[in-house]
């Protein structure tokens, strides 16, 4: 089966769901439990609770921050989302989508010579999901690039 058929429709976001739900729930079950432990212990100063409670909001939102990556491929091109950078590239911009065997993320080599890391697409939890949309982002570059 070619690439060309497995086109999906733009846009699209590609995104490790499972990896995001577990980081989101992980952050607030962290969140709850440090919450009920400053409450529950009698002994504790106001400001000790305080402390526990802004440790867990803190890993919270360090977990959001993990969980924020993400690749949206629209008409004008594509935008990667990491952890604490956005860049849009023109789909002219992208000449190769990369998912090698051990890689931890897909890797998007640019027409400047630079790769840029596309944390979105990660096989982490979810590897055949990781290679399929992989597969997806590839065929999307291949049939709008120049030379496609």
């Amino acid at each position: 089966m070619s690439d060309q058929t497995d086109i999906p429709t733009l846009p699209v976001t590609f995104r490790p769901k499972r990896t995001r739900a577990v980081l989101i729930t992980a952050g607030a079950a962290i969140f709850v439990v440090l919450t009920v432990v400053s409450l529950l212990i009698p002994t504790l100063s106001s400001g000790e609770r305080l402390s526990f409670i802004f440790t867990g909001a803190l890993l919270w939102g360090v977990l959001m921050l993990l969980s924020r990556p993400k690749v949206v491929a629209d008409e004008s091109g594509v935008t990667v989302v990491n952890i604490a950078t956005s860049r849009h590239l023109d789909w002219a911009e992208i000449v190769q989508v990369n998912l090698r065997p051990g890689d931890p993320w897909v890797f998007l080599n640019l027409s400047d010579g630079t790769s840029l890391p596309a944390m979105g697409i990660q096989p982490g939890i979810a590897k055949q999901r990781a290679i399929s949309d992989a597969r997806a982002l590839r065929a999307l570059a291949d049939a709008r690039s120049p030379q496609g």
